[in-house]
């Protein structure tokens, strides 16, 4: 199959979506309960604005170029900074609002960022406690302005409004407006568009730069892979300077027409979803880990008809859990069809995906079992696998074709290639430009024009490819065994009281592992049984919650060869945590920085 999109960059197709789709809905942005559409015409005149406005801040010293900062949740005024900022040559750098001050710092100094747009206060006082390291920074301009009174006065002159922002910009698109049409008319697809900080799990972050050509390489296999076209409705709530949700939220909207959709915030998700009712849902692994706990709480407070209703239909459809609805027999739709009207369709609601035509799991490895329990359940799950260096997804279990426990084939565009060591490397438009002055990393990781992914992976003689680890992370135990402890890790967090497994092995005897458990359903499993607790440490110390685990543990091991089995494990007493270093703003775990903390238990599990 061929998909050729326009030889087009993302702020030229928003200029192109405008003129011939003036009318049609592209984004709504929820506020106070309420949705509020905006069409094209306007997503298109409001980023005008919102350009030229920046641009009179000084973005680019009046000129074209400059690099913006975004540091917010998702909302319209990201969209609008980021393509706004695109309109006038610029480059746009996301920040995660979950990082604390120093991270914030380090990103926006390296990025030689000159207006940084921030969502609040919390995340302008995060600016301002770092303006010292930040001598290019010439502006902060604010989503929200409740607070900015309380700005001090030596840093008032450099607050403005975003509100602000967007109305000086429209004071002068009657003489400034030419600017905008003199960018569109020279932009290249080969120029330089984001700046994507990877997560820093192993050091520093890195700068990911992604040209236009690199966005418009990636959209045709993911249009082709997953289905979409312009009638595709999307929610927006994972981070949009992660590239997951860039290509969702930009890429292929812009490309296709279609409409996004943002929440209130990150924590109205669930009830956002219900009202939307997306036809394509995007969560990373630990977002299904947590829907699957949610369902198996509301299951245990059902009564007992429901219970039994529930354990048959779970029973009854999983044999059938890789098929799509088209391929079943007639004996399986039936089946299907009665699981669904008496237990599946009321589950689906619960969680906002009745209307899903797709879903996808992407940017970790999920555990096999939670991936197959909402397969059984009907949501239409697949698996995906990219890296910000590809500019998004490069492969994908397709919707016919699921093998639960692979990342499926190479997407449309897509050329890949294994290594003697059986790590992944691809090549093709998507492929990044390099990372933002450093010569050294782009050097190791692009080569002749081959894309070093770092993942060791498997290939069946279908194409399917099966994430085995990252080539640094493989573990050679005492005895000489290679173990893959994203394995063992996923195996064990498809329990739903267990969050995080940390495995220990390397140079070890056996396996051991670190394990936080899951306080949402641990506190309620415990509540069940009226045991009384008062924090999170106190429930872990509870003897029965280490039995809870023990035995969750065990269910794991039955699953894994006896050499990758956890012989011994240590409970933390706290969560980890993203400003205690150990885990990242993605909330991937800080492996080095957590074995350095938990020298002492660690040790103790090996006495």
């Amino acid at each position: 199959m061929s998909i050729v999109l326009p030889e087009k960059t993302l702020p030229q197709m928003l200029a192109e979506q405008a003129r011939a789709r003036p009318d049609a809905l592209a984004l709504r942005q929820k506020n106070y309960g309420i949705w509020h559409p905006v069409t094209w015409a306007q997503y298109h005149r409001r980023a005008s604005h919102v350009g030229l406005g920046l641009r009179a801040l000084g973005l680019g010293d009046g000129g074209t170029g400059g690099h913006v900062g975004v540091i917010s949740e998702n909302r319209l005024e990201w969209v609008l900074s980021q393509m706004g900022t695109g309109l006038v040559g610029g480059v746009t750098v996301g920040v995660y609002p979950t990082s604390p001050s120093h991270e914030v710092a380090y990103v926006l100094a390296h990025a030689d960022v000159e207006i940084v747009i921030c969502e609040d206060q919390e995340q302008t006082d995060k600016v301002l406690a770092a303006l010292e390291q930040l001598p290019r920074l010439k502006r902060i301009v604010v989503c929200e302005k409740k607070g900015l009174r309380n700005t001090p006065d030596e840093h008032r002159d450099r607050v403005i409004a975003f509100e602000a922002v967007e109305a000086l910009g429209a004071q002068r698109e009657a003489a400034e407006g030419v600017v905008i049409d003199a960018v569109l008319s020279v932009q290249r697809l080969q120029d330089l568009a984001l700046m994507i900080y990877t997560s820093g799990s192993t050091g520093k972050p890195k700068g990911a730069m992604l040209s236009y050509a690199n966005l418009r390489g990636v959209v045709p296999g993911i249009i082709d892979r997953l289905g979409l076209d312009e009638h595709t409705t999307h929610l927006s709530y994972l981070p949009l300077c992660h590239v997951a949700e860039q290509m969702l939220t930009t890429f292929v909207p812009l490309y296709l027409g279609s409409t996004v959709n943002f929440g209130e915030s990150i924590r109205t998700v669930q009830e956002d979803l219900r009202e939307v009712a997306p036809t394509i849902f995007l969560g990373v692994p630990r977002i299904w880990e947590k829907l699957h706990s949610a369902i198996t709480i509301k299951m245990q407070e059902a009564g007992a008809l429901q219970r039994g209703l529930y354990g048959w239909a779970m029973r009854a459809c999983a044999p059938f859990a890789e098929k799509a609805a088209a391929q079943r027999s007639l004996g399986e739709k039936l089946t299907f069809g009665l699981a669904y009207w008496l237990v599946f369709r009321a589950l689906q609601n619960f969680i906002g995906l009745r209307r899903a035509r797709i879903a996808l799991t992407g940017a970790a490895p999920i555990p096999p079992a939670v991936l197959r329990f909402f397969r059984t359940l009907g949501v239409p799950l697949v698996e995906v696998y990219g890296l910000t260096e590809s500019s998004g997804m490069i492969t994908g279990q397709h919707p016919e074709r699921v093998r639960i426990g692979s990342v499926g084939e190479v997407t449309l565009g897509v050329e890949h290639r294994l290594s003697e060591q059986g790590e992944l490397i691809i090549r093709g438009p998507m492929v990044f430009m390099g990372y933002y002055k450093n010569p050294e990393a782009t050097a190791d990781s692009l080569r002749d024009g081959w894309l070093h992914t770092g993942d060791v992976v498997a290939q069946d003689a279908s194409g399917s490819l099966r994430i085995v680890d990252r080539l640094k992370d493989i573990m050679i135990t005492a005895g000489g065994k290679n173990l893959t402890p994203s394995e063992i890790e996923n195996t064990m967090k498809s329990s739903p009281f267990i969050k995080e497994c940390i495995v220990v092995a390397d140079g070890r005897k056996f396996v051991s592992a670190l394990i936080q458990i899951d306080l949402e359903t641990v506190a309620q499993w415990a509540e069940s049984r009226r045991l009384a607790f008062t924090h999170f440490r106190s429930l872990v110390e509870t003897p029965v919650v280490r039995e809870l685990i023990a035995a969750e543990i065990q269910r794991g091991n039955d699953l894994l060869a006896p050499v990758s089995q956890i012989k011994r494990f240590h409970l933390l007493t706290k969560e980890l945590d993203h400003d205690d270093g150990e885990v990242t703003a993605t909330m991937k775990v800080r492996r080095s920085s957590i074995y350095k903390t938990y020298a002492r238990e660690i040790e103790a599990l090996f006495i």
